[in-house]
């Protein structure tokens, strides 16, 4: 699969800003289930300074900084990204099989083990996943025991929250409690991506934040309006023996093709598409525009992809 991805993020701001320096992480990553294609970051006004680095999450960052005077600010990225099926069915497969319990799992992660060293850091608190409550680790360990499967327990756990929990957009934003979204029961991808990575971390187990898109399709006979789609979020656990894999409560499904992935962090700020400071004075209004469109698709589809997409855990429909 192949897509296109054009976000815009626009700021309107109440009076003229006469320094701004921003941050935008909007560069799809190349890894063993995608390739980046193309990358074009327009911005306007034209930035005084740019640059283009890596930060410790591997996450790319492009750094600009505006001296002109303005009142708006656009940031427009365009990307191609191409979805290795084969190496996202290979992937689906593999961990469909693994074996590892619960506690064997614990155990493993108590001990020195190189490979895991890295996957360590995601086991800890931020500002936004503090650690969880008594009531949110006895909600989690509904879905786990020693003796069970720890795929199987992650997975159960998903389903969990995509059937108890409601999407309600609007109900919250990036400063909305953990704790109010597991009390109300309510909120959208971020926050449930959120209340996963608190809640399995909280019995110990490494869970990251992933920022990406996921591919939508209109009602049947309808025309896809551009820029109607909207970024997405999902979490991914570390499986000793396996490694990193992903899971959307949101939708209840183990991400295939269709999802594009930005990038990671510990939380949703290590990855925020745009954040900065400028100097100004009044409020501003923030517009955003985010279209995801397939222009390819490969047709040839081995055997043992096709037969991993029948045995792939069926999505709903799905929802932002």
């Amino acid at each position: 699969m192949i897509y296109e991805i054009y976000h815009e993020t626009k700021f309107e701001y109440g009076a003229i800003v006469t320094f701004s320096h921003n941050i935008a992480r909007l560069k799809p990553k190349t890894c063993l289930t995608q390739t980046l294609l193309e990358y074009n970051l327009n911005i306007s006004p034209k930035p005084y300074e740019t640059n283009e680095f890596v930060d410790y999450f591997e996450n790319t960052n492009n750094f600009m900084l505006i001296r002109e005077s303005h009142k708006s600010l656009i940031v427009t990225a365009i990307s191609k990204v191409e979805r290795i099926n084969s190496a996202i069915y290979e992937h689906i497969k593999k961990l469909q099989e693994v074996k590892i319990t619960f506690k064997e799992a614990k155990d493993r992660l108590a001990k020195f083990n190189s490979e895991d060293v890295f996957a360590k850091q995601y086991l800890f608190e931020t500002d936004s996943i503090p650690t969880a409550s008594d009531d949110i680790k006895a909600y989690v360990l509904e879905s786990f025991n020693d003796n069970k499967n720890l795929f199987e327990s992650i997975n159960e756990f998903m389903k969990r929250i995509f059937t108890d929990f409601k999407f309600v957009s609007g109900f919250s934003d990036v400063t909305t409690p953990i704790e109010t979204i597991f009390r109300e029961k309510k909120g959208v991808c971020q926050d449930f991506a959120q209340f996963a990575i608190s809640s399995l971390r909280s019995i110990g187990i490494p869970t990251r934040y992933v920022s990406g898109y996921l591919e939508t399709l209109p009602p049947e006979g309808k025309e896809k309006l551009f820029g109607a789609d909207a970024s997405h979020a999902w979490f991914s656990a570390y499986i000793p023996g396996f490694g990193w894999a992903d899971f959307d409560p949101t939708n209840n499904k183990i991400p295939n093709e269709e999802y594009i992935i930005l990038g990671y962090g510990r939380d949703y700020l290590d990855i925020a598409p745009l954040k900065g400071v400028v100097q100004s004075s009044g409020n501003s209004i923030l517009g955003v525009k985010v279209n995801v469109q397939r222009v390819e698709e490969k047709q040839t589809i081995s055997a043992q992809e096709s037969q991993v997409q029948q045995i792939q855990f069926q999505s709903q429909t799905n929802q932002f």
